[in-house]
């Protein structure tokens, strides 16, 4: 275990005294018996058990949630995360594979271990204790769970709403679709990163890919964009995007279309087609350490074509998502799309996920989002 990770693998527990079940909360000792931290343990799983406190003195009960869940709000307050944002982010508030966004007075929950799942009713309650919303949903319909014994399942955890809600975002707004949204309806992780793009989208031509339902290519168009075109291989995804471009009055400049951008990046550059902006913000190539050359070769060949097609001296804004590939692992590919590209980047700037979803520095998961825009010349 390293040390101050709340991870404890199978393979690194001794032994296990005494009669255990999945979910049951342990005290975990060290081999010369000092005391580690309390968690959930779930024997079935690799990661055997999940800290939840190092304090001895602290009592696992509903009364532990509700206040975990309160500080976590009251963090987000103090650093201006107050409408939307995401309210709880796992490991990084102590509180291992749960899951809390907030949309407004709307909360989404992912409960992705079993022991964190048995105390999905304590979290329920805390929520309407401090918040009184007018709905709470569970986006469980998520594969890992599985590993953990438990199913895939989603659904109301408190009254029936209408899953179809629309938020506001750096003075835009935006359809969430709560119940079938890619993971809990829409992606708030962002929500800095698209104000980045502010000032060099001014008068720009833009082409986005990967554009889901083109919240960073509504937010060109609302920048002063003289044209944008949004790209995603998704129907039900264009369709959404271009709801949310007419939600906000842009229709008329930005557009969204249907096409596989692999295909479309590579043609385009092959046709000599150039833009003044290039936005590149695909999914996670890779979830396992097994595939991550094939997520590396993806990042780099999006990039490269991304490149090819900004004009000399304009932009190119790319992401990754992806966990397992780290910020200098990501900045290499971008250099070495560069140098195939036969172009010269000029960094503006390089950031990560909005501080709703606070980085550990000892717990590499909860630092996964790398954003960059490069001048390309």
């Amino acid at each position: 275990m390293v040390e101050g990770h709340p991870w404890i693998f199978a393979n690194e527990v001794d032994r296990v005294e005494g009669t255990v079940n999945g979910g049951e909360v342990v005290t975990v000792f060290s081999h010369d018996n000092k005391f580690v931290g309390s968690g959930y343990i779930n024997p079935r799983s690799q990661i055997m058990v999940r800290i939840l406190t190092r304090s001895r003195t602290d009592v696992i009960n509903e009364d532990f949630f509700y206040e975990r869940i309160l500080a976590c709000w009251e963090y987000r307050k103090k650093i201006g995360y107050t409408e939307n944002c995401r309210l709880v982010f796992g490991e990084a508030d102590s509180m291992p594979q749960l899951i809390i966004d907030k949309f407004n007075e709307y909360f989404v929950i992912q409960t992705l271990a079993l022991g964190i799942d048995v105390w999905k009713p304590a979290i329920v309650k805390a929520i309407q204790k401090i918040f009184n919303p007018k709905g709470i949903y569970e986006r469980n319909d998520v594969p890992v769970r599985e590993v953990e014994g438990m199913t895939q399942q989603k659904g109301f955890l408190s009254g029936p709403f209408d899953t179809k809600i629309t938020i506001n975002e750096n003075g835009l707004k935006f359809y969430v679709d709560i119940e079938d949204g890619q993971k809990t309806g829409y992606f708030l992780d962002q929500q800095d990163n698209r104000r980045a793009i502010q000032h060099i989208v001014k008068d720009a031509d833009v082409l986005g890919a990967f554009t889901y339902t083109g919240t960073f290519e509504i937010h060109a168009a609302h920048y002063g964009a003289k044209s944008v075109l949004g790209l995603d291989i998704s129907e039900n995804a264009v369709q959404k995007a271009n709801k949310n471009a007419i939600l906000n009055g842009l229709g008329d400049v930005c557009k969204f279309q249907t096409a596989n951008a692999f295909d479309v990046l590579k043609q385009w550059s092959k046709d000599g087609k150039q833009y003044d902006v290039v936005m590149l913000d695909p999914p996670a190539f890779t979830k396992s350490r097994e595939t991550i050359q094939k997520a590396i070769t993806g990042y780099k060949e999006i990039n490269l074509r991304g490149m090819k097609l900004v004009k000399p001296g304009g932009f190119l804004v790319t992401s990754s998502c992806t966990s397992l590939v780290n910020a200098e692992l990501f900045l290499q590919v971008i250099d070495m799309a560069a140098k195939d590209a036969r172009r010269k980047l000029r960094q503006v700037c390089f950031q990560t996920q909005s501080p709703d979803h606070p980085i550990i520095p000892n717990i590499e998961n909860t630092q996964y989002l790398k954003f960059l825009i490069v001048q390309v010349q």
